[in-house]
This record gives C-alpha cells, sequence and structure tokens, in this order.
C-alpha cells in the first residue's frame, strides 16, 4: 500500500492487518527508549492546511518513534498563504526528498488528487479532507472498539450509534465505510438538517430522534462535535434546542448500557454534545482513542513506507 487516502483503499484482510500492526506497534510507547529504527531516513512532512493539535501531533509523534525526520509545513506561515498552489508546494516538498505527505485540507478529495496527480513520488496519507475522509480516525476508532469490546478479528454483531453533525463530518463517513467493511451494524442520529439524505446510500439506519436511537442498545455511542465554521447558516434553532434533543446528557448516558463505551473524536465541547459526566463516565474511552492514534498512525506510515511489520 503506497498511499493511505480513503478507506476504499482498504480490504477487510489490510484493515485487520493495520490493526493487529497497531497493537504490536502499541508496545514501544511503553518502552523506556521508545524508538524503532524502521523509517530510519525517511522524511515526513506533515502538510496541513487546516488546523490541527491531536492528528498533527500525533502523527509527528508516531514519525519520530519510527526514527523518520520530520517536517511540520503549517500553511498560515509559508507560502500557502501566499497564493502558492497546492502543486507547486508538492513539487516543493518532493525536490526537498520528502518520502511521506500527511495532508489535511479543507477541500474534498485534496489529498486523492496529491495522490494521483503524478507530481510526486512520495506516498500520501490523508489527515482529513474537508467534510469528506478521515481514514486514520476510524482505523484508531476500531482498534479502540476492538480492545475494549474484546471482539478480536470479528465485528459481527457490534452495534454503532454515531450522533449529531454527520452533514459536516469526515469521522463519520470513514467510520461508516470501516464499519461496514469489517462487518459492523451502523446507525446515525441527529436533526434532518444534519443528517444528509445520501448518508444511507453507505448502508446505515437513520434516527432523528436520540432517545429511540438508545433505546436499540448500541455498544457503542460515538458522539460528534457540531461543525459550525463548515455551516453557511444555521442549520438548528437555537444551541438550547440542539442540547436538549442531542446532548449526552446524564439522563441519556442512563440509557446506555453497562458494558457499552462513549467515544468522541474530540475536540469535545462539554456541555454541548457531551456532558462532563458522560466525557468522565467510566465508559468514557476518549483518551483510549487519543492513545490508540499513536500507534494506527505508526502503523500507516510503516505500512506506506516500508510494507508493514516484518
Amino acid at each position: 500500500m503506497k498511499h493511505l487516502v480513503s478507506i476504499s483503499d482498504l480490504s477487510r484482510d489490510s484493515a485487520l492487518q493495520l490493526l493487529s500492526d497497531s497493537e504490536q506497534l502499541a508496545s514501544v510507547n511503553d518502552r523506556d527508549i521508545k524508538k524503532l529504527p524502521t523509517l530510519r531516513g525517511k522524511t515526513v512532512v506533515n502538510l496541513f492546511y487546516e488546523n490541527s493539535t491531536r492528528t498533527r501531533i500525533s502523527f509527528e509523534i508516531a514519525a519520530k518513534r519510527l526514527s523518520a525526520d520530520v517536517i511540520n509545513f503549517d500553511a498560515s506561515t509559508s507560502s500557502l498563504s501566499k497564493g502558492e498552489s497546492l502543486r507547486d508546494t508538492a513539487l516543493t516538498l518532493q525536490a526537498l526528498g520528502a518520502d511521506a505527505i500527511v495532508m489535511r485540507h479543507p477541500m474534498a478529495g485534496a489529498a486523492t488528487r496529491l495522490a494521483t496527480s503524478g507530481w510526486i513520488d512520495a506516498s500520501v496519507v490523508n489527515a482529513g479532507d474537508g467534510p469528506h475522509e478521515h481514514p486514520t480516525q476510524a482505523l484508531l476508532d476500531a482498534l479502540t472498539m476492538q480492545q475494549q469490546l474484546g471482539l478480536g478479528d470479528d465485528f459481527s454483531g457490534l452495534k454503532v450509534l454515531i450522533v449529531g453533525d454527520i452533514l459536516h463530518s469526515r469521522v463519520a463517513r470513514s467510520n461508516i465505510m470501516l464499519l461496514n467493511l469489517l462487518g459492523a451494524s451502523v446507525t446515525v442520529a441527529g436533526p434532518h438538517s444534519l443528517v444528509p439524505l445520501e448518508i444511507s446510500s453507505l448502508g446505515v439506519k437513520i434516527h432523528h430522534d436520540f432517545d429511540q436511537a438508545l433505546a436499540e442498545k448500541p455498544s457503542v455511542v460515538m458522539m460528534l462535535r457540531v461543525q459550525a465554521e463548515r455551516m453557511s447558516k444555521e442549520l438548528f434553532p437555537s444551541a438550547s434546542s440542539y442540547i436538549k434533543l442531542w446532548s449526552l446528557n446524564p439522563e441519556r448516558l442512563s440509557q446506555v448500557e453497562s458494558d457499552a463505551i462513549v467515544m468522541h473524536p474530540g475536540p469535545m465541547n462539554r456541555g454541548f454534545e457531551i456532558s462532563s459526566a458522560a466525557a468522565d463516565d467510566p465508559r468514557s474511552v476518549v483518551l483510549r482513542q487519543v492513545t490508540n492514534g499513536l500507534a494506527v498512525r505508526m502503523a500507516v506510515l510503516q505500512q506506506v513506507l516500508s510494507g508493514g511489520l516484518e
């Protein structure tokens, strides 16, 4: 696998292999010397056109744990802010010897464009392209489900509920694609204005009532942030109405099964889509997701640059 720009780049077997590799690589983070020589001599460029904390830092640490050299390319302080095109930026990075480019971009399809353009020889990893996809987030979420729920390689029978701003969520799309690939059952829930009708074509069940969705006893409840920055107009009446109908508040938390898990890709808006009671509940695995992000990104970089674990 040279690139990872979409979950569609993966087969079920290759996705499970990445999860297995991630599990093995996670042990590196528990060592006194947190280094492997796998990518020594390789250069990984983090090319971020949008702000990011967790994802960029996670990719940076992952690359360094594998002994790669890392360059962080900040759009706000580079020639990109002066109008340089993606093509010219890519050619510059190629000339500087980039072996892998991890890119976050506000436009859907930007990572695919870079990977298939012929401009570069480097591998491309999609760290989020607009509202389209975020494949490594889906992989780290699947790894977290696998670990916390004792799934092994069998995701069949797993019921996952994804709640909130489905319309703008690349996390939701990548999760739906990966979970379907692995055999899980996915339901999405949100206001009519935030759940696009075409999402049903991805093989999900749709709810417009949070409490009814919880009554189906999902094993995973994944809350999403409302992405107001991607909205050109108000898509729900008010913040208070959204909180009343769509927040995982203490009352709804009491409806979540005792052996289920609560997830959130971050950043969390406490008191809006998720209460502090839910975020800090023993069933919350939000910090485990962050930890697993590091292992998954190590596995992905190792796969695209060296062909995976020996």
